[in-house]
């Protein structure tokens, strides 16, 4: 009987048939810089795992429109003023770039959701795509379809959050606050009215993009939480061969990339940008990233046909991917977005700085990008597995394997106690599972002693934990099948 059970609860789990719930609500705002454009593919791929709400192209310091009246614009942002002076419009891709992905994702879709049914359509996912504020860097005065829908999505009477992705500038996001304190400020409920959304909006900005959070966001919606991405972005960007660990380093690279991911895998990821590939993005003639004749001593270094270029803003999505480390309300925790720490004077705003770092074994000292390179062979792997999906059925390609851990993610015991987590592995293509433990010393208080044997795993807590104090405990289950999937389980141990 027992069996038969399990059976049951595998199929419920895991059979395309069940479709999730609770899934994050998000925004997209974009730039539509070519890492953008890598980071969206990937991003289609997992667009089963949250709810996308909104697709926005916006400007940022690195791409605008222009107003198309010859007006010239000099950056706010140090870097770009020194680089570009004074200009009409900067390197900006148009805005069909996000349409034409949707159409190759369409071409896609009936095999993605013979993996996944909480794929989304096609027709929403086109529902989803407006024009944001795209004119200047920072351009935050003209109200736009881009910055009503976010606007009306901030004020609708769905209680749950927001995810609100700024992959450019947070411009667009700020006029849509601009537009509720304008339509708002004036009423007696107005402190109600500013808690409501200041609990809802979360941003995820990969750097400042512009100055319109510093300027404006910052200062008339200080609650608003904040996961501020300056680091750890940059392993899995432009500079990822001086970031990234040597050992994760060939999932990245050209031989990897063509085989596993790029070539033979469908119209959407024929159109992921790679190094030498011979395609050229629209309005941008300063990168040279697919040139074949010039991938030696390039701007980032040397290259290969096919080599990974960047996903710099793939972070901001992929903190919303629940692989089982319960990572999405506890910035603090680490996960394959990233870790954040909470800023010392302000309780809203969660950085990647110093107090985010993780012990780098490579390096054999601490390291504020490990947080996010620690992940990044099985999250490549994963983008392997789901590429597959896009021309596979779920019974010829391979998924995740999801543990679960009897005792539940969060327990109390005491300094020096002893105790045993019971753990089932569960995969969906009957793939064998090794389990492996390990604990996450920087997410906590320590290190707790942790040995795996068969579907237990044996934990020690240190004699000299104190009351108050947390140890975290991460059980991986890595499959059998090609490529192989992990999943994850942390537990939270609280001292008592």
């Amino acid at each position: 009987m027992r069996k038969i059970f399990l059976l049951i609860l595998s199929f419920a789990i895991f059979s395309p048939i069940f479709a999730k719930e609770n899934l994050p609500r998000t925004i997209v705002t974009t730039d539509g810089e070519i890492d953008d454009v890598d980071t969206f593919i990937r991003m289609l791929l997992y667009s089963n795992e949250f709810h996308l709400e909104g697709l926005i192209y916006s400007s940022s310091m690195w791409h605008y429109k222009g107003d198309g009246k010859g007006t010239l614009f000099t950056s706010e942002m140090d870097m770009t003023k020194k680089m570009y002076g004074a200009k009409t419009d900067l390197r900006w891709p148009g805005v069909n770039w996000i349409q034409d992905l949707l159409k190759a994702y369409g071409e896609v879709y009936p095999k993605l959701s013979q993996n996944s049914k909480t794929y989304p359509s096609p027709a929403y996912l086109n529902s989803l795509v407006k024009v944001g504020n795209i004119d200047f860097e920072g351009e935050m005065n003209q109200i736009t379809s881009g910055s009503e829908w976010i606007k009306a999505k901030l004020l609708d009477n769905d209680p749950q959050p927001i995810f609100l992705q700024a992959w450019g500038g947070t411009n667009t996001i700020a006029r849509a606050l601009k537009s509720i304190e304008e339509a708002y400020s004036k009423q007696k409920d107005w402190p109600i009215i500013q808690e409501k959304i200041s609990k809802k909006a979360i941003i995820y900005t990969v750097m400042d993009q512009d100055a319109t959070y510093k300027k404006y966001i910052g200062l008339h919606w200080p609650k608003i939480r904040v996961f501020y991405n300056a680091h750890q972005f940059g392993s899995f960007a432009y500079p990822w061969k001086r970031i990234m660990p040597k050992v994760a380093q060939p999932y990245f690279e050209g031989p990897y990339m063509s085989a596993n991911i790029i070539l033979n895998h469908g119209p959407l990821l024929k159109m992921y940008y790679a190094y030498g590939d011979g395609q050229k993005q629209a309005g941008d003639d300063e990168h040279i990233h697919g040139d074949p004749n010039k991938l030696k001593n390039a701007q980032w270094g040397s290259f290969v046909p096919y080599d990974f270029i960047s996903e710099g803003d793939s972070p901001a999505f992929l903190h919303l991917v629940d692989v089982g480390l319960n990572n999405l309300n506890n910035p603090s925790y680490g996960g394959w977005g990233g870790r954040f720490a909470q800023a010392k004077d302000n309780p809203y705003r969660f950085e990647d700085n110093d107090e985010a770092a993780d012990f780098n074994p490579e390096l054999g000292k601490m390291d504020i990008n490990y947080a996010q390179t620690r992940w990044l062979i099985a999250l490549q792997q994963d983008f392997a597995a789901r590429a597959d999906w896009c021309i596979k059925s779920f019974k010829e390609a391979n998924h995740a394997p999801q543990i679960t851990v009897r005792e539940g993610m969060k327990i109390y015991a005491k300094a020096g106690q002893n105790f045993t987590l019971n753990l089932l592995a569960v995969d969906p293509d009957n793939n064998a599972v090794t389990l492996t433990a390990w604990p996450y010393k920087e997410a906590g208080s320590g290190a707790a002693d942790i040995q795996i044997s068969g579907n237990k795993a044996l934990v020690k807590i240190p004699d000299t934990a104190k009351s108050g104090e947390s140890y975290h405990v991460v059980i991986e289950g890595k499959d059998s099948g090609t490529p192989a999937l992990t999943g994850y389980r942390r537990v939270v141990v609280n001292i008592l």
